[in-house]
């Protein structure tokens, strides 16, 4: 399940990073995304689509789909 996966509201564990994309796992790390850590979907986008809007420790996030499924979670 990816944090794409997660319904509004919906509050999730990190559990890993995809590294199918080295580039985009290097910059969800360097903007504060770690295994263990807790995230919140917040919002979607118009229709569903995207961007997303994330809570990661205290701070709100824009994410686009792809980035969002490229973080593995567990609820």
């Amino acid at each position: 399940m990816s944090i794409d996966d997660l319904p509004e509201g919906g509050c999730a564990r990190i559990v890993s990073i995809s590294a199918l994309v080295p580039e985009l796992a290097a910059k969800l790390r360097e903007i504060g995304f770690c295994e263990g850590d807790d995230v919140q979907l917040l919002t979607r986008g118009p229709l569903g689509a995207q961007p997303l809007a994330v809570r990661l420790n205290r701070r709100v996030i824009a994410m686009r789909r792809d980035e969002a499924r490229a973080v593995e979670v567990h609820q």
